[in-house]
């Protein structure tokens, strides 16, 4: 179970835009991540790599949490806003709730629910 310390300096982290740093530092070595109902991706540098692919397509991604944030026990759930200017001039929002499992202080499973229309770019 994090403390209320850890997981707002994770927080704080996905804020700041550190999105790969906080894979790195907050995710188990095995830790596994799974988009709505997908296949989950496992393995710590497996989910910053795919992260980091992701950066690469963007001028800028802004992330907002959204408060508050819910707790009970080892399970957390964040109600995130990203806002990505791509490269080629589109913006695309998006709202999402992450479904976290703590092990400790780091995350060992993460689950996003979010609506796949939300992927649709837009002009800026």
């Amino acid at each position: 179970m994090p403390t209320p310390q850890t997981l707002e300096r994770f927080i704080t982290r996905v804020e700041e835009g550190a999105h790969v740093e906080a894979i790195l530092e907050f995710y188990t070595e095995q830790a596994s991540m799974q988009e709505n109902m997908g296949a989950p991706r496992v393995g710590r540098e497996l989910l910053a790599e795919g992260e980091r692919k992701v950066l690469a397509k963007t001028k800028a991604v802004h992330s907002q949490c959204v408060r508050p944030v819910f707790q009970h026990g080892d399970k957390v759930v964040i109600r995130w806003i990203f806002r990505f200017e791509r490269l080629d001039g589109t913006v695309m929002q998006m709202e999402e709730l992450a479904y976290q499992r703590w092990d400790g202080e780091r995350i060992a499973e993460e689950q996003f629910f979010y609506d796949p229309a939300q992927l649709a770019s837009r002009p800026a």
